[in-house]
Formats: structure tokens, C-alpha cells, sequence
């Protein structure tokens, strides 16, 4: 079956198509098809993952799996949250000049803080076609902290500042084996992966 991934960022596309790779489904993503995404307009992670899943399942009449994630910081009362992948503001910028944006603004939030806890959330939405009553849903946490300085090359997004806290690796250090046992799009798609089997 040809699922849709509903996003256009291609890191988070070589995640899932990863993930994917043992399943016998095939996905694909935003990039393919000409439509507009959805206004993210919920106030949780799984509210705007149903957005986005609905809008590409009507756009395009295809089964949609739709990812929202982001990273929440103890000192920050959660933020970036659900602004994560615009933190520093929108404007035309390229996938990798946005994250290095978000992250200067991080490291400068947290310039004079010592609590640098945080966590990665995943919420994971399948909407099997766009009016589908019974979306499966998945969530998943990764837990860590903030570090001072970029290390790493792997990932994207907050991944070269991001500490897992049971390695001491960043985010961006771990091999994709590594950092899909481990993170919280991992473990959501543990919680989903079994659900597949009956589409």
C-alpha cells in the first residue's frame, strides 16, 4: 500500500522511510504532490497531527500518516512546543537555515540557566482516508537535555543539541539504529507498527 507522509521535510522523510522499510508499504511524501499544507491551528501535538492528515488524505485520496513533533524545555515552561520547527520566527528559509536559527535561539534562551532538562514528544496520526472516524494515533517521549554547544552530524532539527540522557551521546552523535531505539519517533512507531498490519 502507498502511504502518504504528510511533510516535506526530508529528514524527518528518511526517518520514516527507515522505519518503513521492512513493512511492504511504500510512502511517500508532500515533496510529490502540488497542495498546500495544513494551517497548524491545535493547541496539542495530536491535534495538529490530525490536521495534517486530514488535509493531505482529502488532497490527495490517499492513506496519510501524519508526524507531529517537538522539543519541550523544563526552564522554558515547555517551549518551544508545539512552535518548535518555527521557534525563531517563519520566513523563507531553507530546512537547515531554520534549524540553525531555532537552535541559536535555544542556546540563547538557556544562556544562564542551569536546569536544562528536556524532552522530545512525538504524536503519530494514520488516517486510513480523509473522513476516517478512528484515526490510529501513537505518542511517544524522549527524555534528556539541552547542551551548550552543537555536537554532531547526524539528524536534524534540535538533534545536535540534544543529550540523551541514557547515552550522554547528542541526538545528532547516535547512528539511525541507535537513535530510532531510542527516540521518541522510535518509540511512538513501536506503539503504531503493530496497527499496520491490518490496513
Amino acid at each position: 500500500m502507498k502511504i502518504l507522509l504528510a511533510t516535506e521535510n526530508p529528514g524527518k522523510l528518511r526517518e520514516f522511510q527507515e522505519l518503513f522499510a521492512d513493512t511492504g508499504h511504500t510512502l511517500v511524501s508532500l515533496a510529490d504532490f502540488d497542495i498546500e499544507q495544513a494551517d497548524e491551528t491545535g493547541t496539542t501535538f495530536v491535534e495538529n497531527a490530525v490536521l495534517k492528515a486530514r488535509n493531505a488524505a482529502q488532497a490527495t485520496g490517499l492513506p496519510c500518516l501524519a508526524d507531529d513533533s517537538g522539543l519541550a524545555v523544563a526552564a522554558l515552561a515547555g517551549a518551544p512546543g508545539i512552535y518548535s520547527a518555527r521557534y525563531a520566527g517563519p520566513g523563507p528559509h531553507s530546512e537547515s537555515s531554520q534549524d540553525l536559527a531555532n537552535n541559536a535561539k535555544l542556546l540563547a534562551a538557556l544562556e544562564n540557566t542551569e536546569d536544562r532538562r528536556a524532552h522530545f514528544y512525538c504524536a503519530l496520526v494514520l488516517l486510513r482516508s480523509a473522513n476516517d472516524p478512528a484515526p490510529l494515533v501513537a505518542t511517544g517521549q524522549w527524555h534528556g537535555s539541552i547542551g551548550t554547544a552543537p555536537s554532531g552530524s547526524n539528524g536534524f532539527g534540535y538533534d545536535p543539541l540534544f543529550i540523551d540522557a541514557t547515552s550522554g551521546a547528542t541526538a545528532a552523535s547516535l547512528n539511525p539504529d541507535e537513535k530510532h531505539a531510542r527516540s521518541h519517533r522510535g518509540r511512538a512507531w513501536q506503539v503504531l507498527q503493530p496497527q499496520l498490519t491490518g490496513l
